[in-house]
């Protein structure tokens, strides 16, 4: 088969690995820094500072789509003119118009990170890891106008390592694309040789994660320790966690956890309590009655590493409440 990837990172690396391996032709690539960088700025970032996904399409030697946008004219043309069996998506922020998606002769079909219909969205690394689910996949879909919602064509399970020293976001995501590199393979395989029946979403079992917020990047230390250490690796390397104290936010560069040895227990004081602190770390009390002792601790802001060793030595007292 002919096949357009259009894609970012490693989803986009995979997916075009994945369908050469299986012996198909890639007669076109779409990265996603075209939307995002103005042409001109990108020209001289490929020459100077190139990214992993235009050095590793260059060493393919594979064509790469020139466009603004997948919706706009100029895809629209440069597709016509390719005349792919497929379009493949692996990462993508845009939504995809009705004359792109009926575009190739069979189909566009995308590689979402999860079990579909369940964690639609931008971010189901993240997600399926804050909530303490023990499972998540890959799920290959015919695209729709909508979100995450069209028909399965295949799905792949994966465990999410559990534990203190479990799976973080990145670790998920490595995992994630690795499976969809052969599941991609093994698809295309089934297309070219047998009828591949799509199966329709079930909405009742559907949901849906929107882009990450503020209030999700926050600590709230009425929860268990386990529930905070999987908001710290879900969240593990793109962002970090904050301690809300007072009117202030309070970077995390680690947390770990004790058992509760003091007098001050959870059945008594309030989750939150600030047990003690010193210039750069607090020892604060969960809602399941461990400590976690916060460390290497920024003040948010311009100047927050400036102002940060002030803060922690007239601002933070023992005995204060981090809500």
């Amino acid at each position: 088969m002919k096949i357009v990837i259009v894609g970012y990172d490693q989803m986009f690396s995979s997916l075009i690995t994945g369908s050469l391996e299986s012996k198909n032709k890639v007669v076109g690539v779409f990265r996603h820094e075209r939307v995002t960088i103005h042409p001109f700025l990108l020209f001289f970032k490929d020459i100077f500072a190139p990214s992993k996904d235009f050095s590793f399409i260059k060493s393919l030697r594979l064509k790469e789509i020139k466009a603004r946008s997948v919706n706009s004219k100029e895809f629209y043309k440069e597709v016509l003119k390719l005349n792919p069996d497929l379009i493949l998506v692996g990462s993508w922020s845009e939504k995809f118009k009705k004359p792109i998606i009926n575009l190739p002769k069979l189909g566009t079909i995308n590689c979402h990170p999860s079990l579909l219909p369940k964690y639609r969205g931008p971010n189901p690394y993240m997600r399926v890891i804050m909530n303490g689910e023990k499972e998540t996949g890959v799920t290959f879909h015919l695209m729709d106008e909508n979100l995450d919602t069209g028909p399965i064509l295949m799905q792949k399970k994966i465990d999410i390592l559990q534990g203190f020293k479990g799976d973080t976001g990145e670790s998920l995501k490595n995992r994630c694309c690795a499976v969809a590199k052969i599941a991609i393979a093994e698809l295309l395989t089934s297309m070219n040789n047998e009828i591949v029946i799509p199966t329709n979403q079930n909405e009742k079992e559907s949901s849906y994660y929107p882009q990450i917020s503020e209030k999700d990047i926050l600590i709230d230390f009425e929860k268990t320790s386990v529930q905070i250490n999987a908001l710290i690796r879900a969240l593990t390397p793109w962002q970090p966690a904050y301690i809300p104290h007072k009117k202030a936010f309070l970077q995390v560069g680690s947390v770990k956890f004790f058992e509760n040895k003091t007098k001050f227990h959870a059945d008594k004081y309030k989750a939150g309590l600030v047990l003690k602190k010193n210039k750069n770390a607090m020892w604060i009390l969960t809602g399941d009655d461990k400590i976690a002792k916060v460390s290497k601790l920024k003040l948010f802001g311009n100047f927050g590493s400036l102002f940060t060793p002030f803060y922690m030595n007239f601002c933070v007292k023992s005995g204060d409440i981090c809500k």
